[in-house]
């Protein structure tokens, strides 16, 4: 699973990231849920833009989110925060489809390494 800030880096052109993300596009591995989907379109500067990230994200495969990953995802939010820790929810969303379908998380967020048992891609 690619995370928005990898995406980003993609979108960016030149880092070690971005080179990831297109092996990942090149070999059919990079997948797409709505969280991530949502993040990147609302932070889209124009229509033409906007355009652009719906061709590429709409060839990607999508994971949807399910009642049981919402519950997921509240649980391991709840056993962090009884640890002292809160993350975003949205990365909690994608933290649970991850761990679902035993997947890696491409990102630059560092709080993802608070997630019990999720596993982050090494970047080059």
């Amino acid at each position: 699973m690619i995370d928005t800030s990898a995406w980003v880096e993609f979108f960016r052109g030149t880092s070690k990231t971005a080179d990831t993300v297109t092996k990942l596009i090149e070999t059919g591995k990079a997948l797409i849920c709505g969280v991530v989907y949502y993040e990147l379109m609302q932070g889209a500067k124009s229509a033409v833009e906007s355009l652009q990230l719906c061709g590429v994200l709409s060839a990607l495969p999508y994971i949807e989110m399910t009642s049981d990953l919402w519950t997921k995802a509240g649980n391991i939010s709840a056993g962090l925060r009884l640890k002292g820790v809160t993350i975003p929810m949205s990365d909690l969303l994608i933290a649970a489809i991850a761990l679902e379908h035993d997947m890696e998380v491409l990102t630059l967020d560092t709080h993802f390494a608070s997630i019990p048992g999720l596993r982050q891609a090494v970047k080059d």
